[in-house]
């Protein structure tokens, strides 16, 4: 034996078994005049199981009390204990040890042998061992890739995930590299909080819109509400409306200023002096393009220019106006 004459390794506790063939026989078998007959009838059975029970007077004590209490209870203890330990669901078992705790203290007063230190940690071993099994179940009910995944989330490795959902290294590695792009991209959104960490709510969302992150990433990393996230979105796009109407009126004011003053605002003296320009233009441009390129090296007005490619002949009218 590797541990105590009560446990050894890779097997289950003697109190376990003991109480586990103790299930197969009456209160009646539990009596003072009987007990004794069922503890040898036990002891031989578990003698075989590797632990010395017939020879060990801590054991065979320890079988001897288990008897009596059974005697006393007027009930196995397995069948109490089965149905605790079967009562458990991923959803209840808030941590192992307190999971543990709430069954020795539902079943100590009846089994007081249950509070020894040696069987509490027995109790917790069950309850982690009944947890994985349900983490198991829940896995294959999933199936596919959710169910893979779920084993991810609960810290299965490789091999025994494979083991489990029956796939292959390759549908394993599929899905694994999904995880990582997401739990890369959760880190992302993590250090770009941190970076506007100063900043309010507002300022943080819209940090984070920015750079691409997905609403729902937003609200799961960022603990956000969704109608904070709507919030910032609508006043993002205002404040976006606001900077285009901006550059709209910018652009309109830098090509008006380009295209020089209309023909009305020019006044008399600089039209005459656009339109003598513009005919030594005329006299030395061979073609529309280098007219148009002169005239802007000249910064002649655009209006002036149009007439000058398309109404030449229009110059005069225009001159004698100027002229008065």
């Amino acid at each position: 034996m590797t541990m105590s004459e009560n446990h050894i390794q890779g097997k289950e506790p003697l109190w376990l078994l003991i109480e586990k063939e103790l299930k197969n026989y009456q209160v009646s078998d539990c009596s003072d005049t009987t007990k004794f007959a069922t503890a040898e009838k036990v002891a031989a059975s578990l003698d075989s199981s590797g632990y010395n029970v017939s020879k060990s007077a801590g054991n065979w004590m320890q079988l001897v009390a288990a008897i009596t209490a059974s005697g006393s209870v007027g009930r196995p203890f397995i069948g109490d204990f089965d149905k605790a330990v079967g009562a458990l669901t991923l959803d209840n078992i808030k941590s192992i040890n307190s999971s543990a705790w709430d069954i020795i203290n539902s079943l100590g007063g009846d089994w007081p042998f249950l509070l020894d230190s040696v069987n509490r940690d027995d109790v917790k071993d069950i309850v982690r061992d009944k947890r994985v099994a349900l983490v198991i179940d829940r896995a294959k009910e999933l199936g596919g890739e959710k169910g893979i995944r779920f084993l991810l989330t609960e810290g299965f490795d490789q091999k025994k995930i494979v083991e489990i959902m029956g796939i292959s290294d390759d549908e394993f590695g599929a899905v694994k590299a999904k995880v990582d792009a997401e739990l890369a991209e959760i880190q992302r959104i993590k250090d770009l909080l941190a970076s506007v960490a100063d900043k309010d709510d507002q300022e943080r969302i819209k940090h984070l819109l920015n750079e691409n992150a997905a609403d729902e990433l937003i609200v799961e990393v960022g603990g956000f509400d969704q109608s904070a996230v709507d919030t910032a979105k609508s006043a993002m796009e205002a404040e976006l409306a606001e900077k285009k109407r901006l550059e709209e009126e910018e652009a309109a004011r830098k090509a008006k200023e380009a295209a020089g003053p209309s023909l009305d605002e020019i006044d008399d003296d600089e039209m005459l002096e656009y339109i003598e320009n513009i005919r030594e233009i005329l006299d030395f441009a061979g073609n529309e393009k280098e007219i148009r390129v002169m005239c802007e090296q000249s910064s002649i007005p655009k209006a002036l220019v149009e007439i000058a490619v398309s109404e030449p002949d229009k110059l005069d009218e225009l001159e004698a106006k100027a002229e008065g």
